[in-house]
C-alpha cells in the first residue's frame, strides 16, 4: 500500500507539495495552546458547578449531569463539524478548542471513578455499580442524541441540493452521495471507509 492510499487522519497534516513528512497535530504549539486554554475554561466551569451543588446521599449528582450534558454537547459539536466538511482550518480550531479543550475539561470521568471507589469502600456496592453504569449509559445515549439532533438539518441541506462555495460541505463534497446520517463521520477517510 503506497502512502497515497493510507487512510486520512485528521490529526496528521501533510504538505505533499514540499515533500514534508506527516506532522501530528498534537505536537504543534498553537494547537496545544488551544486545547490548554479550552481545558482551563471547561475545568473552571465544572469546578464552579461542583462546588455550588451539594452531594445527595454521598453521590455527586452534579457530576452525572455535567458528564451527560458534556456528552450531548460533544455529540452535537462533532456531528456539526463532520457534516460541515473536512477537519481543517476553523473546524479543526473549534474541535480542538471546544471539543477537546472545553468539553474535555468540563466532563470528568475520573471524578466518576473516584466517587465510585469511595462508594465501594463504604460498602455501598449496589449504589456504586448503578452510579457508574448509569452515568456511562446516559453519557452514551446523550452523545447519540446530540448526533441525532444535528443529523436532520444535514440531511435537509443535502436533500435540497444546497451547494456551498466552501469545499467539503455535504452538497459540494464527493461524500455527498453517501448518507448524511453517518455517526462519527469524523472517523472516516475521504471515501467514507472507517479508519
Amino acid at each position: 500500500m503506497s502512502g497515497d492510499q493510507l487512510p486520512v487522519d485528521s490529526d496528521i497534516e501533510t504538505d505533499q507539495a514540499r515533500g514534508a513528512a506527516p506532522r501530528p497535530v498534537h505536537i504543534r504549539p498553537a494547537y496545544l495552546a488551544l486545547v490548554a486554554v479550552g481545558g482551563v475554561v471547561g475545568t473552571a466551569i465544572r469546578e464552579l458547578l461542583a462546588l455550588g451543588a451539594p452531594q445527595i446521599d454521598d453521590i455527586a449528582v452534579v457530576i452525572i449531569a455535567i458528564n451527560v450534558i458534556g456528552a450531548l454537547a460533544l455529540g452535537v459539536l462533532l456531528e456539526t463539524l463532520a457534516s460541515a466538511g473536512p477537519d481543517h482550518g476553523r473546524r479543526r480550531i473549534v474541535r480542538l478548542l471546544v471539543g477537546t479543550g472545553v468539553l474535555g475539561g468540563f466532563t470528568t470521568y475520573s471524578t466518576l471513578a473516584t466517587d465510585t471507589g469511595i462508594l465501594l469502600t463504604h460498602g455501598r456496592t449496589s449504589v456504586a455499580i448503578v452510579y457508574a453504569v448509569m452515568t456511562v449509559l446516559l453519557g452514551a445515549a446523550a452523545t447519540f442524541c446530540g448526533i441525532a439532533l444535528v443529523r436532520p438539518s444535514a440531511m435537509r441541506s443535502r436533500s435540497r441540493g444546497t451547494s456551498s462555495s466552501e469545499p467539503g460541505r455535504w452538497a459540494a463534497s464527493p461524500r455527498s452521495a453517501q448518507p448524511a446520517s453517518r455517526p462519527f463521520a469524523c472517523c472516516r477517510n475521504a471515501d467514507g471507509a472507517p479508519h
